[in-house]
């Protein structure tokens, strides 16, 4: 896993605006009439509708989407009772998944009482803001009081998903593990270490499955839970259904599931080699598990396993299960979530694990394909399949059970429409990185005695993307790795124009004239010119000794781009380099070229330049969808530009027929769908989301994706070098250590695809 440092943390939730989560108007202000309509008088209109009618609150506000996380803060991660303020960055933590897998808008609630019943009485007054209620971090045995009180008292889901998360996708998890292993859930024998919230929801939900509760035998910190032992509260007793205490080793002796939710280290080998045939074993504890992955797969071979850490194979994450859970129950009004749901979520989950994974998703992970069966018994967290396949299942049960209030009647439609709310903006961001994740790449960092950079390259390395090499004074370098505290173990720091590196710098000033000595460059020159960092780290990768370099956040575009084009050269088949710029919005990515390559290209020039942007487009598993932009729709208006992109249309068509493509277009119709679809329903465009634009020229392409930078809060990666031999990208100035370490993702994955 990425390490974590702790100062990196808090300036993630202090940087720029504090926080995680915040409230945007979702309807026009801009004018005195947008305003009079969003407050007085015009919003009297709706609450006298709603008066009238109750339910047309879902139809005129914000409810039917917004769900509230709630905590008092006594029982936060791993931190315990740490009081309603020091929880709510992991309630914001929370809304950010409920948005960014689901689109479910949340506001987080902290409330200052550990008393059951003045927290039930403040959720309650405050529950009519909300479509859902999720409960979190609340320590048991309250949290069973607080969440069955609450689903009897309102008439909107509500789920503890402490409890209920894990009970659902290692329910799932579980379903599938005995199915490799060819065991009834019926006949099993089930270990669980833990009896806390989640621990309790699970073994319910197991015995919802089939499993017989004779055959759970459940153990809190004192022992197993048995009819012998004294004090047993009420959730407790239920799974004491067992003669006398014994202790876990005992019990794991021919055990066919152990499911761990307590605490790291508590199973040791012997354990796992005393259980019955192809043992399941759940070993959720976070961050270290009750038993290390690495340490059961060497007492077995036969144990299938299942972990809580993103690190090792099938990782039971709650993010699997609640946010398509609200989704569902949101989607259809659903009073609760209740048994029916749950169970409809767990069998969801497990039946999209077996199904075929798509080629995004192997390529996330690093892998050629991901099948099922002992490595993969449960979905990926970025499966993007998990919404339209969950919330579905979840819907139909709450239609089902009877606790829906507004049945779906299409579920065709409904799954397009889930589909739409995914978009494809943070999922590409995650993709590139868990793609560059699976194998890091060597990336020569040219300007590492710049703070940026060195930062930036330090992130990376701890997010295990790269292995950094370092281009600077020596001295240097690592004066500022000592004075800024940085951790690079081992890391290669250059010098160019070092001694130690003259053996280096002459057999790469050997190979480089001989590639430039009919381009004007003497020996002597290119001896000479190898103490430059650029030209230095180019041929570090010509010459295969790093596969990718980043420069550019201290020089001059052109002073990069020079050396990466006299020593890496552009690829077979490609004539002229381009800049593209990958801007994450709400809409999706859009990708906007050339931005900073070619002045003034020919419709020649355009027409290849948006083929060989088309290529890259498709690496990020996106199909491009191309409007060649300008001042004119079609001919509407003449002129130089104009007639320019018109050809470049032409000849792409003649020569690519396989792109989507079409312009000449004004930016306004390209982006808006419904314009182009009432006013030129003849394009090729028309009906279709555009989400590439081409640029006449160098200065509109340049201006145009800066001012859209600055105007919009969307997440910026480029300028992405398209055409060149090998992975080199050059960093715009001013760039910050976030959009950097982006660039170096791209960098690292673009050396993958080479």
């Amino acid at each position: 896993m990425a390490k974590i440092r702790k100062q990196d943390a808090l300036d993630y939730h202090a940087q720029g605006k504090p926080g995680k989560i915040e409230v945007i108007p979702t309807k026009p202000y801009s004018s005195q009439r947008d305003l009079s309509l969003a407050y007085s008088p015009g919003v009297a209109e709706p609450c006298e509708k709603i008066a009238e009618n109750p339910e047309d609150v879902y139809k005129y506000t914000s409810k039917a989407n917004l769900v509230a996380v709630i905590s008092n803060g006594t029982a936060v991660l791993g931190l315990g009772d740490i009081g309603p303020a020091a929880s709510k960055p992991v309630m914001e933590g929370k809304g950010v998944l409920f948005k960014i897998f689901a689109d479910i808008d949340v506001f987080d609630i902290e409330v200052d009482a550990n008393d059951p019943e003045k927290f039930i009485q403040t959720v309650k007054s405050i529950a009519p803001t909300f479509g859902g209620i999720n409960l979190e971090d609340i320590k048991a045995p309250e949290a069973f009081e607080i969440e069955e009180r609450l689903k009897e008292e309102l008439d909107i889901p509500v789920m503890h998903d402490d409890q209920h998360g894990t009970a659902i996708i290692s329910a799932a998890a579980l379903l599938n593990a005995l199915e490799l292993a060819d065991k009834k859930v019926e006949d099993v024998k089930v270990v669980i270490s833990g009896a806390g919230a989640s621990a309790m929801s699970s073994a319910k939900l197991y015995c919802s499955l089939g499993v017989p509760l004779k055959h759970i035998y459940m153990f809190d910190s004192k022992g197993l839970l048995s009819k012998e032992r004294q004090g047993l509260s009420g959730n407790k007793l239920h799974f004491a259904t067992h003669e006398r205490s014994s202790e876990l080793a005992d019990e794991m002796k021919d055990a066919d599931v152990f499911i761990g939710l307590s605490r790291g280290g508590i199973v040791s080998k012997a354990m796992i080699k005393s259980m019955a045939e192809n043992p399941v074993v759940f070993a959720l504890a976070n961050p270290e598990p009750e038993i290390p992955y690495k340490d059961a797969m060497d007492a077995r071979n036969d144990v299938i396993m299942a972990t809580g850490r993103s690190d090792n194979p099938n990782q039971v994450n709650n993010v699997l299960g609640f946010p398509f859970i609200f989704r569902g129950a949101l989607d259809v009004r659903a009073k609760s979530i209740n048994e029916e749901m749950k169970l409809a979520a767990v069998h969801a989950i497990a039946e999209l694990a077996k199904e075929t994974v798509p080629d995004e998703v192997s390529e996330a992970y690093g892998e050629k394909s991901i099948t099922f069966g002992r490595d993969q018994f449960i979905p990926k967290p970025l499966d993007p399949r998990l919404i339209y396949y969950v919330a579905p299942a979840v819907a139909k049960a709450a239609m089902d059970s009877g606790v829906a209030r507004k049945p779906i009647e299409d579920w065709e439609a409904y799954e397009g429409e889930l589909k739409k709310r995914l978009g494809l903006d943070n999922k590409l961001v995650r993709t590139i990185t868990e793609k560059a994740e699976q194998h890091p790449k060597r990336v020569v960092f040219a300007e590492a005695d710049n703070y940026k950079i060195l930062k930036a390259a330090q992130t990376a390395y701890e997010e295990g993307v790269t292995y950094p090499v370092l281009l600077g004074r020596k001295e240097k370098v690592e004066q500022m790795i000592e004075e800024y505290n940085m951790e690079f173990p081992e890391v290669e720091i250059l010098d160019p124009k070092s001694d130690d590196e003259d053996d280096r710098r002459e057999r790469y000033a050997k190979q480089f004239f001989e590639m430039r000595k009919r381009k004007g460059f003497t020996e002597y020159e290119a001896k000479k010119i190898m103490r430059e960092r650029n030209y230095f780290g180019s041929m570090m990768v010509h010459a295969g000794d790093a596969d990718a370099m980043i420069s550019g956040a201290t020089r001059k575009y052109r002073d990069v781009m020079k050396p990466a084009l006299q020593v890496i050269g552009t690829q077979e088949g490609v004539e002229r380099v381009a800049g593209m710029y990958i801007l994450i919005t709400k809409r999706g990515p859009i990708f906007l070229a050339d931005t900073t390559v070619n002045f003034d290209p020919n419709a020649e020039e355009i027409a290849d330049l948006a083929n060989n942007v088309a290529k890259t487009v498709r690496k990020f598993k996106v199909t491009p969808r191309i409007a060649l932009l300008s001042y004119s729709n079609f001919g509407s208006a003449s002129g130089e530009d104009a007639g320019k992109m018109a050809k470049a249309v032409e000849i792409i068509h003649d020569k690519y027929p396989t792109l989507t493509v079409d312009g000449e277009v004004q930016a306004n119709f390209a982006m808006n769908n419904d314009m182009m679809m009432d006013q030129f329903p003849f394009s090729e465009l028309a009906n279709k989301k555009v989400n590439t634009f081409i640029f006449p020229n160098l200065s509109s392409g340049n201006i145009a994706y800066k001012l859209l930078q600055e105007m919009t809060e969307g997440e910026a990666i480029g300028p992405v070098l398209v055409g060149l031999r090998k992975s080199v990208h050059v960093l715009q100035l001013g760039s910050s250590v976030r959009e950097i370490v982006n660039m170096v993702k791209v960098a690292v994955v673009d050396a993958q695809n080479k």
